[in-house]
């Protein structure tokens, strides 16, 4: 599918159905080729869902790498191989997509369709919203990941059966979402329509504060260890489950945080009021109320297991 034909696609009605048919995409460049990155590269690869995907990281070790495994079809360590692509992928951290977003408003060709994967979505869509009317963009947030990092963990099959949210933008034709919808599910997601600020909220409560409360765990521990080092050796699943997610990327992680500081400092507040009404319970024995509590917590868990 030429770059005509394919621009001609999002001014027709058409679309949805010749993408449903024939679901191979045009040429695509992902930009950051890590563990989200990677794994969509991996996944387009085994469907053969893509005519040509543009691989773009500064690490040369990456680029040869993904090249080895069949990733891609073109290496570049340079942003300025996107405006060869149909579609872009904005796979990295918040800040540095939000980078991006402002160097693809000269570097883009008309038409272009640009679909970011980050973490946090309020800043990111303002700043597609700033992208010239000739430029087409969606924002996109795949709600998979692991707690390690980099193409070496990259997977094909992370994407299946995740959910992934798309954030409509003032770039947003209806052709253009039914293009990231299509790609989406392509990966085997169950696409979800959120809008920006209330995808922030929400995340923040169910993967962001997670991610504090796990890493003060493990700080917590760490501090108190400094006066029984017995204490990692004893340490078994239980604690390696609770504070597994403060192993994840650091540098991720903090654009994440401070992209959405309002919505997670806020949270943290009402998690340690909760958490000291809780110490009280137990300090007080509060056999009764604390029994209630925790099987409040057990019951929506498990509730959590069936879906």
């Amino acid at each position: 599918m030429g770059r005509q034909v394919f621009l001609s696609l999002f001014s027709y009605h058409l679309f949805p159905y010749i993408l449903v048919s024939m679901p191979t995409f045009p040429s695509i460049a992902i930009v950051g080729l890590g563990l989200m990155g990677g794994s969509l590269a991996l996944a387009l690869k085994e469907k053969n869902a893509a005519q040509k995907i543009i691989g773009i990281t500064r690490t040369r070790a990456t680029l040869d790498a993904a090249l080895q495994r069949g990733a891609i079809d073109v290496a570049n360590d340079s942003l300025d191989a996107a405006r060869d692509a149909e579609i872009i992928v904005l796979a990295a951290p918040v800040r540095t997509i939000l980078s991006h977003l402002y160097n693809l408003k000269e570097i883009a060709h008309d038409g272009a369709l640009i679909l970011d994967m980050g973490s946090t979505k309020r800043e990111i869509v303002n700043a597609m919203n700033q992208l010239p009317e000739r430029l087409r963009a969606v924002g996109g947030h795949p709600m998979c990941g692991k707690e390690v990092a980099g193409f070496d963990a990259a997977d094909a099959t992370l994407y299946q059966n995740k959910i992934f949210v798309l954030t409509p933008t003032e770039r947003s034709t209806h052709n253009a979402l039914n293009a990231a919808r299509a790609l989406a599910q392509t990966l085997g997601s169950r696409v979800i329509e959120l809008d920006a600020a209330r995808h922030d909220e929400i995340v923040a409560a169910v993967s962001h504060l997670p991610y504090v409360v796990a890493s003060n765990l493990a700080g917590t521990v760490d501090e108190f260890a400094n006066d029984d080092e017995m204490v990692w050796r004893i340490a078994s699943s239980g604690f390696r489950d609770t504070s597994r997610l403060a192993a994840s990327d650091v540098q991720m992680m903090l654009d994440i945080l401070l992209t959405n500081s309002e919505n997670v400092a806020d949270l943290m507040r009402a998690y340690s009021r909760r958490f000291g009404e809780l110490a009280d319970l137990i300090y007080d024995q509060d056999e009764k109320t604390l029994r209630e509590f925790l099987e409040r917590a057990a019951s929506r868990r498990r509730d959590l297991n069936k879906k």
